[in-house]
């Protein structure tokens, strides 16, 4: 399981380094691609294997398939740790992120988000007053954090 929250910075050329945690996590290739609110995700192999299944059993008559189909996939990226635990982070996909310089590495269960530190900051800021009655909202069942 990926959790916890990492602040680095990306350098001019476009590397980042990920936390050893998170490394041993992704394995020795991973895929990064655009992920949902401008921020990316990054999942191991394995788990991007279950979300391409997934995607292939949607019906590629139905619009909103095929819209979200091309808009994860094509952004998609092989992606391997140098020496130093650093990745090479695609230009589109650094743009898609807004990433410049500070950016936050996020555990999210089967997956990482890239966030910029602006972009991450103020998603904590829209959802901070929500999240109970998210929590509530998601949870119908009697669960106790």
């Amino acid at each position: 399981m990926l959790m916890g929250e990492f602040h680095h910075t990306i350098d001019e050329k476009n590397r980042l380094i990920v936390p050893s945690k998170f490394r041993e996590e992704l394995g020795n290739s991973f895929v990064i691609t655009r992920g949902l609110e401008g921020c990316l995700f990054a999942y191991p192999l394995v788990e991007w294997n279950n979300i391409v299944t997934k995607l292939k059993s949607l019906p590629f008559t139905k619009k909103d398939a095929r819209s979200f189909s091309r808009f994860f996939l094509s952004g998609a990226t092989i992606a391997e740790f140098d020496k130093q635990g650093r990745i090479n982070i695609a230009s589109p996909l650094v743009h898609y992120a807004d990433l410049k310089k500070n950016c936050v590495i996020v555990g999210v269960n089967e997956r990482l988000e890239i966030w910029s530190e602006e972009r991450w900051n103020q998603f904590m800021q829209d959802n901070e007053e929500d999240l109970s009655e998210i929590a509530e909202h998601l949870f119908d069942i009697d669960f106790n954090f």
